[in-house]
C-alpha cells in the first residue's frame, strides 16, 4: 500500500444498474416484486418448518438455515439497490460499504457450504436410514451449522479487512449496485495481487470442500438408490436429490463464473448481470424449488391452510 499517496475516503458512490428513467421504473417494479417473493417464501419456509412437527428432521433444519442465509444475503443488498434506483445521492459510507460486503460475503459462503451439508445429510438418510437419527442427531446438526457460519464469518472478515485496508486515492465511483470485491479492487490504486491471491485460495478451498462433499455424497447416494428394491423409494430419493442438485447447479455455476475467471476477462457490465442473477434469482428460487417438488412441505402447507380455515 502506498501510504504516502493515499488519501482518506469517507464514502463510495454506487453507480447502480441503469440511469435510464424508463428502465428504472421497470427494474424497480420487478425487483420489488422479487424482494416480496424472497421475503414471503423464505420467511414462510422458516415458519412452516418451525410450526410443523413432521418437519423437525435434519433435512428441514438445514433447509431453514438455507432460507435464513438467502434472506440475510439479499437483505444486505436489496433495500439499498431499490432505493438507489430513484435516489439522487447514491453514496454509501466507507464503513457502510465494508459492513454490506461483510454481511453479504458471510451469508453467500454459508449458503454455499449449507448445500454441501445438505448433500451429506441426504447421503446419511438414503444409504443407512436405520441409523439416520443417530448419525444426524440434533447435536451433530447444530455443530455442522455452527461450523458453516464460522467459516463464512472468517472468510468474510479476512476479505473485508484486506479489501478495505487498500488505498483508494482516485475516483470513489463503484460501477456496481453493491459493494463487492472485484469492482473495489479495480477502483484501488494499491497493488491488489495479495488480495487476489487470498480470494483465490480461500474461495478455492471453500469451493473444493463444497464440490468434493457434493461429489462424494452423490456417488454414495447413487449407489444406495440403485440398490433399492422399492420403485417408490427410488422415486422419492430421486425427487429429493434432483431438487437439491438444481439449487446446487444454479448457485455454484454463477459463483464460479463470477469469482473464478481471469481478471483480464473481467467485465463490469457482465459482472453486474451475473450478480443480479445470484442476488435476486437464487434466494427466490431455493424455497420454491424445495417446496414445489417436496411432498412433505406440500402436506405441511395443506395442514396449515386447513387449520387456518377451521379456526
Amino acid at each position: 500500500m502506498d501510504g504516502g499517496n493515499c488519501s482518506s475516503l469517507n464514502e463510495f458512490l454506487l453507480l447502480g444498474i441503469s440511469n435510464r428513467p424508463v428502465i428504472k421504473v421497470t427494474l424497480f417494479t420487478t425487483f420489488l416484486l422479487v424482494y416480496l417473493i424472497i421475503l414471503v417464501a423464505n420467511l414462510g419456509m422458516i415458519i412452516l418448518i418451525r410450526m410443523d412437527s413432521q418437519l423437525h428432521v435434519p433435512m428441514y433444519f438445514f433447509l431453514s438455515h438455507l432460507s435464513f442465509s438467502d434472506l440475510c444475503y439479499f437483505t444486505a443488498i436489496g433495500p439499498k439497490m431499490l432505493v438507489d434506483l430513484f435516489a439522487k445521492n447514491k453514496s454509501i459510507p466507507f464503513l457502510g460499504c465494508a459492513l454490506q460486503f461483510l454481511v453479504s460475503c458471510t451469508f453467500a459462503d454459508s449458503g454455499c457450504l449449507l448445500l454441501a451439508v445438505m448433500a451429506y445429510d441426504r447421503y446419511k438418510a438414503i444409504s443407512n436410514p436405520l441409523l439416520y437419527t443417530v448419525s444426524m442427531s440434533s447435536r451433530v446438526c447444530s455443530l455442522l451449522v455452527a461450523g458453516v457460519y464460522l467459516v463464512g464469518i472468517m472468510d468474510a472478515s479476512i476479505n473485508t479487512i484486506l479489501t478495505f485496508r487498500l488505498c483508494f486515492c482516485g475516483s470513489n465511483e463503484i460501477n456496481h449496485f453493491f459493494c463487492d470485491v472485484p469492482p473495489l479492487l479495480l477502483l484501488s490504486c494499491s497493488d491488489t495481487q495479495v488480495n487476489e491471491l487470498v480470494i483465490f485460495i480461500i474461495f478455492g478451498c471453500i469451493e473444493l470442500i463444497t464440490l468434493s462433499g457434493l461429489s462424494v455424497s452423490y456417488c454414495y447416494i447413487i449407489l444406495a438408490v440403485l440398490r433399492m428394491r422399492s420403485a417408490e423409494g427410488r422415486r422419492k430419493a430421486f425427487c429429493t436429490c434432483t431438487s437439491h442438485l438444481t439449487a446446487v447447479a444454479i448457485f455454484q455455476g454463477t459463483l464460479l463464473f463470477t469469482y473464478f475467471r481471469p481478471s483480464s476477462s473481467y467485465s463490469l457490465d457482465q459482472d453486474k448481470m451475473t450478480s443480479l442473477f445470484y442476488t435476486l434469482v437464487i434466494p427466490m428460487l431455493n424455497p420454491l424449488i424445495y417446496s414445489l417438488r417436496n411432498k412433505d412441505v406440500k402436506e405441511a402447507l395443506k395442514k396449515l391452510k386447513n387449520k387456518k380455515w377451521f379456526h
